[in-house]
């Protein structure tokens, strides 16, 4: 019994040692993609700069 034990112990141990988590080799690391939104809009905010100016420009009562 007591040299079962001792092998069992062993072989554990041996199992042990040959297990690896990774490689050797460098990681690849890939970039990410990034996509720019090229799309504008029609409006530069002027139409917003031309209502704001209208709205101040009317006499408060």
């Amino acid at each position: 019994m007591k040299n079962l034990t001792i092998a069992f112990a062993l072989s554990l141990s041996l199992a042990a040692g040959v297990a690896q988590a990774g490689s050797m080799a460098d990681p690849v690391i890939e970039m990410d993609v990034i996509v720019a939104d090229t799309a504008t809009s029609s409006s530069s905010g002027t139409a917003l700069v031309a209502l704001l100016a209208a709205v101040l420009a009317i006499p408060h009562f």
